[in-house]
């Protein structure tokens, strides 16, 4: 690893301790974990002016309905949910000038609501790169679960329930790349395809390759002034990373994982990256943390050599 002298610019942290979109407690204590794993320390070694504005806070939503009957379906958390979105959104929009980088640390996925929301609204045309296990593509009414971490994507695209107060822009097809994705529901599946969304599956990784695989994504955004990431760590083989609420056998490996974030880093577009999905109640000795702070690393310019040192 080289450690960079030059500052190539700033960072903003913030920390999204949320479980409200999904079942199984421990979620919302990701963001600790992440930090506990280093992450401030790798990104200011590479010469990053890292300002961490801690978490949002989240209790206060808890207390908010629990159901949300919407068209005749019922959806969990829903309104809690979007007022979380909503200041994570704001405070963005406060803190962070166009020239610099956010990193938002969930937290269950239905936290990119609002991080997704405050990249389509940076200047210029923005691409989305989806980097997960699932689809996220349920809107309330085909939804199993009721939980809104597998209807994210359905809601930036304007399939859900409307999000008052947190973007008027919807997520258009042509902006969105999704890769890894391996588990989907059956009418999930079928909407997906019929979308416009690119989706690259775990076998077209397999088949062509990480590295033709994240190309082709970019190839198929466009002409796009800003990329954000949006990782969820379930998109990793469970033995890489075990902490985490929905495994799903047959993921990306270690090497593909880092392969994707340097690509994307070296590509230069990327102002957003999402980690989520960290439960460190099941993980293992903070394993999956550390290799999410592997990930913002690679992305944020980590090499073994870079041009000028040879």
């Amino acid at each position: 690893m080289t450690t960079r002298t030059h500052h190539p610019g700033r960072i903003h942290i913030y920390g999204v301790p949320m479980d409200l979109g999904q079942e199984k407690r421990g979620v919302d204590l990701g963001p600790i974990a992440i930090r506990y794993a280093g992450l401030t320390d790798r990104l200011t070694r590479q010469g990053w002016d890292v300002t961490d504005h801690g978490d949002m806070s989240v209790d206060a939503s808890r207390l908010m309905m629990r159901k949300v009957n919407f068209g005749g379906h019922t959806v969990y958390h829903s309104n809690a949910i979007i007022n979380i979105a909503r200041a994570l959104h704001h405070r963005i929009e406060e803190d962070v000038s166009p020239q610099d980088k956010v990193l938002m640390l969930g937290g269950d996925h239905s936290a990119s609501l609002g991080s997704v929301a405050s990249t389509l609204e940076r200047p210029g045309r923005a691409g989305v790169i989806w980097v997960d296990a699932h689809g996220d593509f349920n809107p309330p009414q085909t939804s199993p679960s009721a939980n809104v971490h597998g209807m994210v994507v359905a809601w930036l695209m304007g399939r859900g329930i409307p999000r008052p107060g947190v973007s008027e822009i919807h997520l258009q097809p042509d902006q969105m790349c999704m890769i890894a994705i391996r588990d989907l529901d059956p009418v999930e599946a079928v909407n997906l395809e019929a979308s416009g969304i690119c989706v690259a599956t775990i076998r077209d990784v397999e088949e062509r390759g990480i590295s033709v695989v994240v190309h082709d994504a970019l190839d198929r955004l466009g002409d796009i002034d800003s990329l954000h990431l949006s990782f969820d760590l379930d998109s990793l083989e469970p033995s890489v990373a075990p902490g985490v609420g929905t495994p799903v056998p047959g993921g990306l490996t270690q090497r593909e994982a880092l392969l994707l974030a340097e690509i994307l880093g070296d590509d230069g577009r990327v102002t957003t990256l999402d980690l989520v999905e960290v439960n460190p109640i099941l993980d293992e000795a903070n394993k999956t943390a550390k290799f999410a702070v592997d990930i913002a690393a690679s992305l944020m310019g980590e090499r073994i050599l870079h041009p000028e040192d040879v």
